[in-house]
């Protein structure tokens, strides 16, 4: 804690006073470019991997990068979607997950969560994504190939899932809103698309050139995911 607070001191000692004019326009609202829907985990930090500034990223996080279907769950994840499309009017949603994600790997092996019932339930939504991903891995496949599977088909899942929000819906059919798939991998410090037109999974700039978003640099998953 003594670390976190030094920081605090540092923010407002040595960096705030150079970006007080940007904070002061701040304080009067946001106008973000995009809805980031993200890991808790504590090693992704949206900000550092799209390197940008406050007040361009409006961040939902949780555990897993979840989006419970509409109607299942009308809880901060619903109510964060809802007011960015809505009120935010953000021109695109980016749902990102990650190698090495504690909660797919509970996924992976739900027996070991028999003493968090609350983890338990919340990664019930992420059942679907387990089912592919178990028929698309051959039964010798170890973990570390099962659970790369897993993280990308929970992303493809989450995507479905995000559409089936009336808002989402309604702005993805008046082309006023894109969706998109991402994967950060923590070791190569690379970011991963869905390349819709392929189903597939590419580095970023190797996707389809026409589905590239020039400014996001994500590819843009306008059909099923």
């Amino acid at each position: 804690m003594d670390e976190l607070l030094a920081g605090v001191r540092r923010f407002r000692a040595d960096v705030f006073p150079d970006r007080r004019s940007q904070f002061d326009r701040l304080s009067n609202g946001q106008s973000p470019r995009a809805l980031f829907i993200t890991c808790s985990d504590s090693r992704v930090v949206s900000e550092l991997i799209t390197q940008s500034e406050p007040g361009d990223l409006f961040i939902c996080r949780n555990a897993g990068n979840i989006v419970p279907p509409h109607g299942q769950l009308a809880g901060s994840v619903a109510a964060a979607v809802e007011y960015a499309v809505m009120a935010l009017k953000v021109p695109d949603i980016i749902v990102c997950g990650h190698t090495d994600c504690g909660a797919m790997k509970a996924a992976l092996h739900p027996e070991g969560l028999e003493a968090m019932p609350a983890v338990a339930g919340w990664l019930h939504h992420a059942a679907a994504a387990r089912r592919v991903a178990a028929e698309a891995m051959p039964m010798a496949a170890d973990d570390t190939v099962r659970l790369e599977a897993l993280t990308r088909a929970n992303v493809q899942a989450q995507l479905v899932n995000l559409r089936t929000h009336p808002a989402v819906a309604a702005s993805l059919a008046a082309g006023r809103l894109r969706v998109h798939g991402w994967i950060f991998d923590i070791k190569a410090g690379e970011v991963l698309v869905l390349d819709p037109t392929r189903a597939v999974w590419a580095p970023l700039g190797q996707a389809q050139a026409d589905d590239v978003d020039p400014d996001l640099g994500a590819t843009i998953v306008a059909g099923a995911a």
